[in-house]
């Protein structure tokens, strides 16, 4: 526990839980417990990289949120990083860094420093601009004596420019526990454009010295992974854990990658300042702000992800010229209590209520807006949880994912009409979370089969979270029958390509053997293709 838990939780009830949540009051609070940089950070001493005696690139590096004319390029300084001080002392450390053209860094365009602050728990965050749109760079980070590994990143291309294809691969739910990450090992192998992680990147719970389902022989984890995350400190360390797992390092430096959250990054099933345990919200604030803290510190994102106590806005635009707009939900830190529990229910009044959202009202409006001015092919929506309806059995009494958007059915309804007068014709929405692949015709009438097809989403499976899996679960003839407009349900570990050109977008559901052993091998569950300007999924 954070040696200032105590003093916080006193200072919270001093503050009295109103004035508690407002910023000024929660600032000036939640220093006890994430250790806020101070305005004169950069008096803390320097070390003399030189002095660094071990290897401080373990986790390897990072690119992300790309820009026709920037990158954000991302690394850690842990020479030992299951530790809790990494193997560093609390001083800031002056990292080089180079951007090349080529592999062998012979062509390099950019150079320059950057400090990784103890405060930010030596993480560094270089935002690279005046680049060519559209291009390949290779970068790579110096320390003293130590190199780290070199990334290969790419910028977006210019806007209005008529690119033919865009090829990513989206994945999810990472529970280091349930398995290796051999999914990510193949997708470091793949030819894209950039990688789209749709959530549970990490899990709040304890992972035991075998680590889980990889049942470690050859090594013992420390003690402290073996307890649930609860304080800055905790997701710093967990983070070093999955970070320290070589098929995502290959993986990281092989793409760029585009982030958003979902709950296990906190706590499973949180909903906005509601804990899952409901315990009070100025004590749970406490907790968001740690984990939101060390979210942003260990991913590629710029600065203004950066979160200011217990808040941090994730979404996001990003545009890839004439084909592509990509608008980045948190459909998290903003919904609406989970009606009936969040469980699987009934739907009712309580879950149908018309003020129910998953965005808030900020976040819905900056969406619809963002719509309205696109003129992009395909608007792509990144997000969490299943968005389609998703009845578990083919009979009355059908029950309905209260903790996806099949338990916000009226903010659902207020996206889908948003994007219809916003003369959105290719909508691809994305998300994770149900450890499975998924792939559904979204209608403007779910209650009505023959209902028009208004877009497609692709829900990707999960990286290792739920152990191997099979192809097809227990409940497969169940939703295949309840759901006419559920095309395709695999139950496997992998991931998802999906290849966007400028008549048609083709998703390749791909999936791995197991992760329980290392070495699974890959093979293509399925592959599928939706038209532009006639949306819904068709076998490829």
């Amino acid at each position: 526990m954070n040696s200032h838990q105590p003093e916080l939780r006193a200072a919270v009830r001093r503050l009295g839980r109103r004035h508690f949540l407002t910023f000024t009051a929660a600032a000036a609070a939640l220093a006890f417990a994430t250790d806020l940089p101070a305005a004169g950070a950069a008096s803390v001493p320097e070390l003399d990289p030189r002095k660094i005696a071990e290897n401080p690139f373990t986790l390897g590096v990072a690119s992300g949120d790309p820009l026709p004319d920037s990158v954000l390029l991302w690394t850690r300084l842990a020479p030992r990083p299951l530790e809790p001080d990494s193997g560093l002392p609390e001083k800031r450390v002056v990292v080089t860094w180079e951007l090349a053209r080529d592999e062998t860094f012979l062509r390099i365009v950019r150079i320059g420093t950057a400090t990784a602050h103890p405060e930010f728990d030596h993480t560094v965050h270089v935002e690279v601009t005046g680049l060519d749109p559209d291009r390949q760079y290779y970068y790579r980070f110096r320390a003293g004596a130590w190199d780290s590994p070199a990334g290969r990143t790419r910028t977006a291309p210019a806007a209005g420019t008529a690119k033919s294809r865009l090829k990513l691969a989206a994945v999810a739910c990472q529970a280091y526990h349930h398995g290796y990450y051999t999914p990510y090992k193949h997708l470091a192998g793949e030819d894209l454009d950039l990688v789209v992680h749709l959530g549970d990147y990490l899990y709040e719970y304890a992972v035991n010295s075998a680590g889980g389902s990889r049942n470690y022989t050859d090594r013992r984890l420390p003690a402290h992974f073996d307890r649930e995350t609860m304080t800055l400190a905790d997701y710093r360390l967990r983070y070093a854990l999955y970070k320290s797992d070589p098929d995502l390092i290959a993986a990281h430096a092989a793409h760029p990658f585009v982030v958003t959250w979902d709950d296990h990054e906190t706590e499973n099933n949180y909903a906005g300042e509601t804990s899952e345990n409901n315990v009070p919200a100025e004590e749970f604030l406490l907790r968001r702000a740690g984990a939101y803290r060390a979210y942003w510190e260990n991913q590629p994102l710029r600065a203004p992800q950066q979160p200011r106590g217990s808040d941090m806005r994730l979404y996001r635009r990003l545009r890839f010229g004439q084909l592509a707009q990509f608008d980045i939900l948190d459909t998290r830190q903003y919904r609406s209590k989970p009606a009936y529990g969040g469980d699987w229910h009934k739907p009712g009044p309580e879950s149908e209520a018309p003020s129910r959202t998953m965005t808030g009202e900020t976040q819905e409006r900056w969406l619809l807006d963002g719509w309205k001015s696109s003129g992009a092919t395909w608007n792509v929506v990144p997000q969490q949880v299943t968005f389609a309806q998703r009845r578990d059995v083919p009979t009355a009494d059908f029950k309905l994912s209260m903790d996806a958007w099949d338990g916000y059915p009226a903010a659902r309804k207020r996206f889908l009409d948003g994007a219809e007068a916003a003369g959105v014709e290719n909508l691809l929405v994305l998300d994770g979370d149900a450890h499975v692949g998924y792939g559904f015709d979204l209608k403007k009438d779910f209650d009505d089969p023959a209902s028009r097809t208004v877009g497609t989403e692709i829900s990707t499976t999960s990286v290792s979270s739920g152990r191997d899996g099979a192809d097809k679960l227990p409940n497969w003839d169940n939703l295949i029958q309840a759901n006419p407009h559920l095309k395709f349900y695999n139950g496997r570990r992998g991931y998802t390509v999906i290849t966007l050109g400028t008549d048609r977008a083709r998703a390749d559901f791909k999936s791995v053997s197991g992760v329980t052993e290392p070495g699974g091998t890959l093979t293509t569950a399925a592959s599928f293709v939706t038209e532009a300007g006639r949306p819904g999924l068709a076998p490829a």
